[in-house]
Formats: structure tokens, sequence, C-alpha cells
């Protein structure tokens, strides 16, 4: 079983900055094992959206509203996915949930999903 806890939401004004970090526990966890580890976003009434995955590779990918405003990372040693967010705007506003999973990029299959934590950005 994997375990996975979101933290560094919170309230920021358009154009700020926030770190969301999501900590990976489980006796069968690794970054390796996994394979795929990514970001994702709701907002009520809406579906959730991918905004970012990364693979035990390192290779990335973002969704087009991101790109060049979030960054994802990890560190396997820690067993801990990034997701720094610069430049926010108010429709990036959502709750954000951790994922992790099997596969590659562009072929990401997600099984293991976090609690969440909300980002509100203010114009």
């Amino acid at each position: 079983q994997v375990q996975l806890v979101e933290s560094g939401g919170g309230s920021v004004k358009a154009g700020g900055s926030l770190r969301l970090s999501c900590a990976a526990f489980g006796s069968t966890y690794s970054a390796y094992y996994m394979g795929c580890m990514g970001w994702f976003r709701q907002t009520p009434g809406k579906e959730r959206e991918g905004v970012a995955t990364i693979d035990r590779d390192g290779r990335t990918s973002y969704t087009d509203s991101v790109k060049g405003r979030f960054t994802i990372s990890q560190d396997n040693a820690a067993n801990t996915l990034y997701l720094q967010m610069n430049s926010l705007k108010p429709e990036d506003t959502a709750m954000y949930y951790c994922a992790a999973g099997f596969g590659a990029i562009g072929r990401c299959g997600f099984k293991y999903w976090g609690q969440g934590t909300q980002v509100t950005v203010s114009s």
C-alpha cells in the first residue's frame, strides 16, 4: 500500500508563488518502482485535470496552461514530489492532488492518490 500526503497549499495573490510537496509512504513505494508521479487539480463542478507528470527517468510533461510557470520535480531519496508554482493566476485556484502510478511519460496509469491541498489565488 502507498500513502501520499500533500502539503504547501494556501492563499496567495496573483503573481505570487507556492511550492507543493507530496510525501510518499509505504513499504512497496519507490520512485523507480512506481514509474510515474504527477499533480492534478480540480475545482467544483469540473473534471480533474492533469497538471504535471514526471517519470522515473526525470522526463516531464505539463498541461499547456502551466507551461513556463510550474515545475515538477522529485527527490527520490526523500520519496517526495514537488510542484513549484510561479506567476500564479486566479484560474489556478483548485484542490491539488498528488498521484503515483506505473508506466512512463505518455502512458502513465495512476493508482494512488493523496487527499489534496487547496490552492487559492486572488486577483
